[in-house]
């Protein structure tokens, strides 16, 4: 099987503000970041399509007009009581703890980045990677560091030396 790890296009929201599960909208500059996502795709070989529930994946999915499925265990990491918030605006004593070990400190009413790694491991897991289909997840980030760290033996404190630009395409 071979996997097109997509993650969404650049997303509509001002640099500094931590927005993981929440559902916010996409640039004008969707279509051209579109078109480069499909060049680097054999779309036509595609059979089908997985996609986070939040929308900045999900309008990218429909795109590739295939069958999509929804799946939660896709979206980015939940950031709880932080959602939307500046992160510099977020006081010390409760944001340092989780910054010296993100991997395993869960964010306030929210989860912790290994949390993250099992939902979207036992979701890799449940494909039938057997087949000789093609398919695309459209994700985020998060969720794609953590898969690629899992494959490739990484551990999640290293895995952010693995960059996911927006429209990036990782074939696995």
């Amino acid at each position: 099987m071979e996997i097109y790890l997509v993650r969404h296009t650049t997303p509509n929201i001002e640099k500094g503000i931590c927005y993981g599960q929440s559902d916010i909208g996409i640039t004008d500059s969707f279509p051209s970041e579109v078109k480069k996502i499909h060049q680097k795709i054999p779309i036509s070989e595609v059979s089908k399509v997985y996609s986070s529930p939040l929308q900045r994946c999900r309008l990218l999915a429909e795109t590739f007009k295939k069958e999509i499925t929804i799946d939660n265990r896709l979206k980015e990491l939940n950031f709880g009581d932080w959602e939307l918030k500046l992160w510099d605006s977020i006081h010390s004593k409760v944001l340092d703890p989780w910054m010296n070990d993100f991997v395993n400190v869960t964010v306030p009413n929210g989860e912790s980045y290994i949390m993250l790694q099992k939902r979207v491991v036992e979701f890799f897991n449940s494909l039938d990677t057997t087949s000789d289909a093609k398919n695309i997840i459209v994700s985020h980030a998060g969720p794609i560091r953590a898969l690629l760290a899992y494959l490739r033996n990484i551990e999640l404190k290293d895995s952010f030396d693995i960059k996911i630009a927006y429209g990036e395409v990782v074939m696995i």
